[in-house]
Parts: structure tokens; sequence; C-alpha cells
């Protein structure tokens, strides 16, 4: 399954006035696609923090002290903000606890909504059109420099120029039909707005200038690749001033019987097939000849027949012969950064690190590694991508470290001398010398090291695998990206099909009457109704990753599960990934693919859904289901004990070990690794040591698994 994030060893404190916060304490945790993650645990667990370093958007106390979160080939802890503007709100989207904290109170929902899509689908218009020109200029100079011969090289240009001709003519094809489609759903949504009015005999002020509007746009919606050119040409017309004519008359009756046949003969052409205007578009730019007229389907056979004919097959024959070729260049490359990395250890593992050094090697290596990059590669190579920035980053902590912690340690002698001044005065102090918060050199020279044996390892990896690469099924993805980007530039969104896809997304989200809704504030909404205004915003520019920070916390009951299963089904349409953040492990019971219960910063478990609720292994992951209430529940809940710790202070062991009722004395010495229970299910708990005793879940955990297994089977007969 395609891997959408990767986080690896996250590590992040706060500083405050009492000391730094150990906030996250290296976590790791992937999220496929199409999947949902939850992440569970108590207040101040860390959860919420995790999710903030995804969007960028930590405190500014906050310290990065180590990690990855890599998406797109990009480390998100090492990109600009710049460069995040292009992934937040986009590509990654968030829904807040409380939806007012997303929503601008004296702004208008429409409003509200359809800013994101115009700013968006400006950005996203100029990307395509950026990595469209790049890609067909790489593939151009690859096809070139593989070619034997004069003839091969002068076939690679004169193709490119032609592939990029016909792409001009289908981005003009397809952005005609886009906007004569969106003018004839929009014209749609008005004609029933205005049939409905006219039926209730309430035609609101202004209804003449809608009616214009409305045949207006019918006549705007022509396209002769919708439907059969000169029926659907007359009829539309026809009506269309029929319907301004009859408005006139004040006959109301006619005026709804063409409304009717507009939408008739509308909905028709909006149902078609959509033509491929990519054949197409390669057709009417080097046929010399109009369409011939039949029916779209065979249309769509004969204009993939001449194309490949005429071109297609010997540019694919070409691309691959590109692909290949700068598939081995680039391996040529791959071994020599191999053997500088290997010579480049030395350089970081010395007992203390020269900068000058350090930055000259880190220069080289950056430049060998970004050679590797394969400019054919339609997926980003992570690994390649973040060496560079992520090296930096722990060479800029580590000298920075060098110089910071002189003073750290000098003010932490001041306070401890303070402290011991007290004490031997007979006094009690009501506070604690927090531990120096010092740079961890050995930890980033450590750091260091890994990120230099990992790209190793890839490299050989990447070599070891070379001759299973499928070079035919890697040109035709070329290709589609290309057609991908292509179709990129043309999505246009002006204001009115920003608006109609406002509409139609809160519809989507359960919103009824948006045309009116549209022009309300945020304070007219029910708190259930903002919440879907909210995830409606963040869907409007079809994020990849959708982020729910507690999005239920704040509503009732029936109103919770109307939002989870509305996230659910949104999950499944749009093939989101999803991160859901929550403290009630119940609320994910029946979303959540895989779930990471977190407590103090660190995950303590990890595994499916089947495995956390019905295979729980530590001992806090058994009082949050003791605690968590459900219908046939008689006896009284069972609260956790204690408080979390004090995390200036994280506690040497165990951090749950206070709380804990089946603590062993090692729990409060050292921590517990993460065991692996199966290939699905992890948990860092001495209980499952082969020498801890034998320890059964509480009563109240057996008895709830058992009558989920009776439910389970019950629904299965």
């Amino acid at each position: 399954m395609e891997n959408k994030l990767h986080v690896q060893d996250l590590r992040i404190s706060f500083r405050t006035g009492n000391g730094k916060v150990q906030a996250v304490r290296g976590i790791d945790f992937d999220l496929a696609k199409g999947e949902t993650l939850a992440i569970v645990g108590e207040s101040g667990s860390g959860k919420s923090v995790t999710s903030k370093a995804i969007l960028g958007i930590l405190a500014g106390n906050s310290i990065v002290e180590s990690g990855e979160i890599i998406y797109d080939g990009q480390d998100l802890l090492k990109i600009s903000e710049e460069d995040f503007h292009k992934i937040r709100g986009d590509r990654i989207a968030m829904i807040f606890q409380d939806p007012m904290s997303s929503l601008n109170p004296i702004v208008r929902i429409g409003r509200q909504l359809t800013e994101a899509m115009l700013l968006k689908g400006k950005i996203r218009q100029r990307e395509s059109k950026r990595s469209f020109r790049t890609y067909l200029k790489n593939l151009e100079d690859m096809m070139a420099a593989s070619a034997s011969n004069e003839t091969e090289r002068a076939r690679a240009a004169v193709s490119c120029r032609k592939f990029q001709q016909f792409e001009r003519k289908h981005t003009e094809l397809e952005s005609a039909y886009n906007t004569s489609h969106e003018g004839a759903t929009e014209a749609l949504d008005d004609i029933g707005i205005i049939a409905f009015e006219l039926e209730k005999n309430t035609v609101a002020k202004g209804a003449a200038d809608r009616i214009k509007d409305i045949a207006r746009r019918s006549r705007e919606s022509l396209n002769k690749y919708v439907v059969d050119p000169d029926k659907y040409k007359a009829e539309v017309l026809q009506n269309a001033s029929a319907l301004e004519g009859n408005f006139q008359k004040k006959d109301y009756q006619a005026v709804l019987e063409n409304l009717y046949r507009l939408r008739e003969i509308m909905t028709e052409g909006a149902e078609k097939p959509k033509p491929n205007f990519f054949r197409m578009g390669y057709y009417l730019t080097f046929s010399d000849k109009p369409l011939p007229d039949m029916p779209l389907e065979k249309l769509n056979d004969f204009l993939l027949d001449y194309l490949e004919k005429d071109f297609m097959t010997d540019f694919v024959s070409d691309a691959q012969r590109a692909l290949i070729y700068s598939a081995n260049q680039c391996y040529a490359r791959i071994r020599t950064a191999v053997q500088e990395l290997e010579s480049a250890r030395s350089v970081y593992a010395a007992e203390q690190l020269d900068k000058n050094k350090c930055v000259d090697t880190w220069k080289k290596l950056g430049e060998t590694v970004k050679g590797t990059i394969d400019p054919l590669a339609i997926s980003k190579d992570s690994l390649v991508y973040t060496f560079s920035p992520s090296m930096r980053s722990e060479l800029d902590k580590y000298f920075h470290g060098v110089k910071a912690n002189v003073g750290i340690l000098r003010r932490h002698e001041r306070e401890r001398r303070k402290y011991d001044a007290i004490v031997s005065r007979g006094g009690k102090p009501d506070w604690e010398v927090a531990e120096a918060a010092v740079t961890d050199l050995e930890l980033i020279k450590t750091n260091l090291s890994h990120i230099i044996d990992r790209l190793t390892a890839h490299y050989q990896n990447v070599l070891n695998t070379a001759d299973s690469r499928d070079y035919h099924t890697e040109t035709i993805a070329a290709i589609d990206y290309l057609m991908q980007n292509s179709s990129g530039i043309v999505d246009k969104v002006t204001p009115r099909i920003a608006r109609h896809r406002a509409i139609r997304l809160m519809e989507e989200v359960g919103i009824s009457e948006p045309h009116k809704r549209f022009r309300q504030y945020p304070f007219e909404f029910s708190g259930g109704m903002r919440q879907r205004i909210v995830i409606a915003i963040a869907l409007a520019a079809n994020p990849d990753i959708l982020i729910c920070d507690e999005p239920t916390t704040a509503l009732d009951v029936t109103i919770q599960s109307q939002i989870l299963e509305l996230i659910n089904r949104l999950k499944v349409e749009r093939h989101l990934s999803v991160i859901f953040i929550t403290h009630d492990l119940g609320v994910v019971a029946n979303m959540a693919d895989r779930v990471a219960v977190m407590y103090a910063g660190k995950i303590v478990e990890y595994g499916t859904s089947e495995d956390i609720f019905y295979h729980a292994a530590h001992p806090y992951t058994w009082a949050l289901l003791s605690s968590m209430p459900d219908l046939d529940t008689n006896e009284k809940l069972t609260a956790i004990p204690g408080t979390p710790p004090n995390m200036i202070y994280p506690p040497k062991g165990d951090a749950f070990a206070a709380r804990n009722q089946y603590a062993m004395q090692i729990d409060f010495e050292r921590q517990p690794p993460m065991f692996r229970i199966s290939d699905t299910h992890y948990a860092a708990t001495w209980l499952l040591h082969p020498d801890a005793p034998k320890v059964d879940p509480p009563k109240a955990v057996i008895d709830r698994i058992a009558r989920m297994n009776q439910r389970r089977e019950a629904e299965n007969e």
C-alpha cells in the first residue's frame, strides 16, 4: 500500500519559564493512502503537538530536537514557510476542535468557502504548468542523449514539439468544455430554485434578472461535444428565448414549462460521457480534417487508433529508451555517491566536529546526492530529496549547541548553587532545579551517522533491484503524468465556478438549502453545522491528507455520530488519508484502521483497530478501555488514577508507572522498549518481557471484549 506520510523519531519540546517541557519523545508511524490512523491519549500526551508539527503550525517556543516528517519527497520539519503555503490547506488540511477557530465571524460562509478554492486554484495551475514544461524538456533531452544517430535525435525534438502542440489544443478543448459544463450545471441549480418559487407562487424580488441570467448561461453552455449539436443548440436557444418572453408576459405556467424543458435538455447533456480531449487534440491539430460524425464511444475509439498509428507508438518507444538511459546514468552516479558517503563517515564520527570540514563535506555530498535524482522519475525519492536539508539541520543544531551549552550550563550551575544554599540554611525551596536543557551533541552525531547509513542502505537497495524495473509501465505512467499536468493547467477556478463548487461541497457535507446558507454568517449556524462548514473548507482544495484534531469534542453525542459518519464517508469517496486525534478511544472504534495510543509524549501501543480493541496489551490502553462507556455497561466506569507526569521532569522509567497498578520495579528504573506482539501490533510495556509475570487485563476490559465478540458474532449470523 502506498505510503502518504512517514514520521520517524520525532522529538519536540517547548521552552517555558520553568524549564523545557518534553512534549513528544521519539515517535514513529506511517500513514498509508486511504487509511484512518487514530492517535489516542489524554490531554498533554503529545497527540495535538504531533498534528501541528505535520501542518507546520507549532508555537514559537517549540524546539524540534530531532526527527523527520516525510511527505511527497519533502521533510516538513525543514521546508520554508513559503513551501508550506503550497501544502498547508491544499495537500494537507486540518479540522480543529472548535469550528470558530477556523471561521471568520464577520465574513459570509460562501466567501470563506470560495476564497480557498480561488487561491489554491491559481497555485495548482502554476504548479501544473511548471511540472509539464520541466518534465517534457527533461524527456526531450534524454531522448536526444539516448539516440543512436542523428535521425533519432531529430525525431526526438520533433515528437516532443508535436506533443506540446497537440497538448495545447487538448487544453483549449478541455477548458471550453469545463467552462460550458460548469455553466450548465450552475444554471441547473438556479432552474430548480426558480421553478420551486414559481410552483409555490413565491417569486422573489429580482426574479426577472435571474431568469435572464439562466437564459444567458444556458446559451453559453452550448458545447457540440456534449450531445447532438443541432438538436441541443436549437432546443436550448428556443427555450432560453421563450423563457425571457414568457416571463415578461407573466405567463408563469409557460415559464415553468420552459424551465423544465431546459433542465431536461441540459441534464441530458451533462450526463453524457466526457470526450477524450487528449486524442481529439492530436487529430484536430495534425489531421487537417474535421471530426467524423459518429457516436461518442466510436469517436473515442477512432481517435485512439489514429493517435497510436500516427504518433504514440513511436513516441512511447522513444520515451522508454530515454527512461532506460536516464536510469542507467543515475545508477552510475549512485555508485559514486555510495563511495563518497562511506568516505564521509569519519568526518562526522570525530570526537569533536570541525565546522569547516563538516560544512565542506556536507556541500560536496549534497551536490553528489542531488545528481542521483532521476529527472524522469515521477515519484520523489524521499531519502534523496531530504538528505541535504536533514544534514544541514543537524549540523546547525550541533554547532549552535556547542556555543549555547556553555551559557546554559553556567546558568544551571548558578541555579543549583542557589538551591543548595537555601537547603544548607535549613530552608525548603518550593521549586526544583530543572535538568539543564543542553543540546545533546552525541545524539546529533548519532543522527548524522544515521542519515548517512540510511541513504547508503537505500542506494544499495536501488542498485540491487535495478534489473526488476518495468520500463514500459513507467513510460505509460510518465505520459499519464504529462497529461494530468496538462489538464491541471486548464482547471481554472473562476468566482462563478468556485461558487458552484462551494454549493456542491455544502450539499456533500450535509448542509440543507445550500443556496440560501451560502450567504449566511457563521453565527447563523449551529455548532454541528459550523463543523460541517469547516469540513467543507478543508475539502475545498481536494487534499491528500485530512487531520481531524478532536473535531467532535465540542458537539453533543447525536451530532458527534453524524460528523464521524460524514468523515468516514468522505474518506472513502475522496480516497483521503485521515489522521484522527482524540482522547476518547470509543470515538474511533468504528472508523480507525490503525490506532496509536500516546502517553507522555510516546506511543505506548500501536496496532490495527482489531489489535487495540480486542487484544490490548499496555496497562494504559486497558485503562482507556475501562473508562470507555457503552450501552451494555452496568458497572461504574473506572477512572484512571493520578495525573500525567510533569514533563519538565520526565520520569526515568515508564511514564505511566506511577498510575499503573501492574507496575514492577523495573518500570520505575528503565523505559520499556517497543515489544513486537505481531506483524501489526506493538506495545511498550515490561509486562511483555519473557521474564515478566503473567498478568491478565482488568475484568472490565475482559467483559467488554466478550460483549464486543458476542455482538460481532450476532451480526455475522
